[in-house]
């Protein structure tokens, strides 16, 4: 069962909502399409492992600390013989390994995720040791992407590739027969207490509202929408369909994320939105999801608790 889901990832959809409004610098371009692979191929790992069907437990997406050390895990699975640790990386192409050095086959050396998985591995059973908990931990690094190929990969090596995931996967649901105990139970709800959750706004990069573009930029993150009838917009890019008050209230999601400081009003989602130009019809569909907060000869909206 999911005991800790992975939850949003509200860096990439930050750099999503912004590289549409502006151009962003080819660090901030390339730090998004990192993102973006990173997050797909851990998706695709957290429905794999949804397919065990014996007892265990699955917490995705972790941020511990100890002894003043921040380590994070990707996946961790716990069964009643063992706990998994899950560095999951989506890398496509080929690659090779010379000692502890991972290189792209063109010589390009990136970081090793061995080392990554082997820091998380020591921290996380100081963290056990700390917290008293006498469990067997094994980690694994797990190459997601089907297009991806090691070269002078150690027989040995803690590695699970894609053509072992079925096999890998089988071996796990043997592991994880005989369920779990209330013991595993208070480690998983321990964890869950001690993940820090990380400001999404650190390292991002600068901008301010005047200078982006503004418009409702399609779901699939292709263009700004044009009217293409009195209920829908439509994507000139790709021909998506969207219900204008669908499309709004998203817009404004986005709008929220970018400048969570700015307080929402008409005006502002007017001008924001761009598309839409009867301030009655936006007040109309903002109440749908927002309250709205009178002061003196002002006014403004608030996400309502329920949404």
């Amino acid at each position: 069962m999911i005991f800790k889901p992975r939850g949003e990832n509200i860096k990439l959809e930050f750099l999503q909502s912004l590289r549409v409004h502006k151009k962003l610098e080819e660090k901030d371009e390339n730090n998004y399409i990192y993102l973006e692979k990173g997050w797909l191929g851990e998706k695709q790992f957290d429905q794999l492992l949804l397919g065990l069907t014996n007892e265990c437990l699955i917490l995705n997406n972790l941020l511990l600390e100890v002894n003043n050390t921040k380590f994070q895990i990707d996946s961790l699975l716990i069964t009643q013989k063992k706990i998994y640790i899950f560095e999951v990386k989506n890398y496509e192409g080929d690659y090779y390994i010379e000692g502890d050095r991972l290189h792209m086959i063109s010589g390009k050396e990136i970081k090793n995720p061995l080392i990554q998985l082997t820091r998380s591995e020591s921290l996380f059973r100081q963290l056990l040791q700390k917290l008293r908990f006498n469990f067997a931990v094994e980690s694994r690094v797990v190459f997601i992407n089907s297009e991806f190929y090691l070269y002078n990969a150690p027989m040995n090596g803690p590695f699970v590739f894609p053509t072992q995931l079925g096999r890998y996967l089988k071996s796990l649901n043997t592991v994880a027969a005989t369920g779990v105990s209330s013991g595993h139970v208070k480690l998983a709800e321990k964890l869950v207490s001690l993940h820090i959750k990380e400001d999404p706004y650190s390292q991002m990069p600068i901008y301010t509202y005047e200078e982006l573009e503004k418009g409702i930029v399609c779901e699939r993150g292709c263009s700004f929408m044009e009217i293409a009838n009195q209920n829908y917009l439509v994507c000139p890019n790709c021909g998506k369909l969207e219900l204008k008050e669908s499309a709004v209230l998203r817009s404004v999601r986005k709008l929220s994320l970018l400048f969570p400081d700015k307080k929402i009003t008409t005006n502002l989602v007017m001008e924001w939105c761009g598309v839409i130009s009867s301030r009655l019809t936006l007040r109309k569909y903002l109440l749908k999801k927002y309250k709205l907060v009178t002061i003196g000869k002002s006014s403004y909206f608030v996400k309502k608790d329920d949404d």
